[in-house]
């Protein structure tokens, strides 16, 4: 299926593994000049070298400037302005309310909430210019339904939900899209840390759909949600979890 968005500039953050990559990877398919970033610069240059063509910038998205310069650092390797901005980070410590010290929300927020609020600072007033932008940022399933013991990670991307659904409306008579997608549970590094390989498979009955998600396939949902045809979708929240996801609205 052609997007329509062959020749579009895209930046995805945190992107040298997991849904960040296959979100690039699915963008750089679909014929977008494509900048991925990551903190680990051997890991990024791996991933990089399995994206021929597309651009590494060793970044770290875990403050307002970092992540701001990331955008600035992308435009100057893009030689333009940014068409589509994948926000993304990696998720903050695990821990319940008794077991988390109220210092440490507030890195917490920087990496999944500043992060994305300084990156579409950044990006949005140039696709606001232009009359056409994407910006789709990865959160968690966690923001409709708590996930048990990442207490950190369910109030930081709730705030960033908030900011983006703020953000939609104040952007969409620009013909700029704003949206989220919150996952569930992928065969990412970040899953297996939490869930280890062992209880993978337990997870897996406890989703609807009986198996954990394949990034390759969040990857293609995300850049349907970039494309043209998808234009029309703006200010939405949607999730990618299997069924795990049991509300009405």
């Amino acid at each position: 299926m052609d997007l329509g968005i062959s020749g579009r500039t895209a930046l995805v953050a945190a992107s040298s593994a997991g849904l960040g990559y296959a979100t690039a990877a699915a963008l750089q398919q679909a014929g977008c000049a494509v900048v991925i970033s990551g903190r680990n610069e051997e890991r990024l240059q791996a991933a990089a070298a399995s994206l021929p063509g597309s651009i590494p910038i060793v970044s770290d998205v875990s403050t307002a400037d970092g992540a701001a310069s990331l955008v600035a650092d992308a435009e100057e390797a893009l030689d333009s302005g940014i068409d589509i901005l994948i926000t993304n980070a990696g998720g903050p410590p695990p821990g319940d309310f008794s077991s988390t010290d109220v210092s440490a929300y507030s890195s917490a927020l920087n990496l999944n909430l500043i992060s994305v609020v300084a990156m579409c600072k950044a990006a949005v007033p140039k696709m606001q210019q232009q009359g056409w932008g994407r910006v789709l940022a990865i959160t968690s399933i966690s923001v409709r339904q708590p996930i048990p013991n990442i207490m950190l990670s369910n109030t930081a991307r709730a705030g960033a939900t908030g900011f983006l659904k703020t953000l939609a409306l104040e952007v969409a008579k620009d013909g700029v899209t704003v949206n989220s997608i919150q996952p569930g549970f992928h065969a990412t590094d970040r899953v297996t840390s939490l869930y280890g390989d062992a209880d993978l498979h337990d997870l897996a009955k406890t989703i609807p759909a009986g198996k954990i998600g394949k990034a390759e396939d969040f990857g293609q949902i995300a850049a349907f949600l970039c494309s043209e045809q998808a234009g029309y979708i703006t200010g939405a929240a949607i999730p990618v979890a299997g069924g795990t996801y049991r509300g009405l609205q």
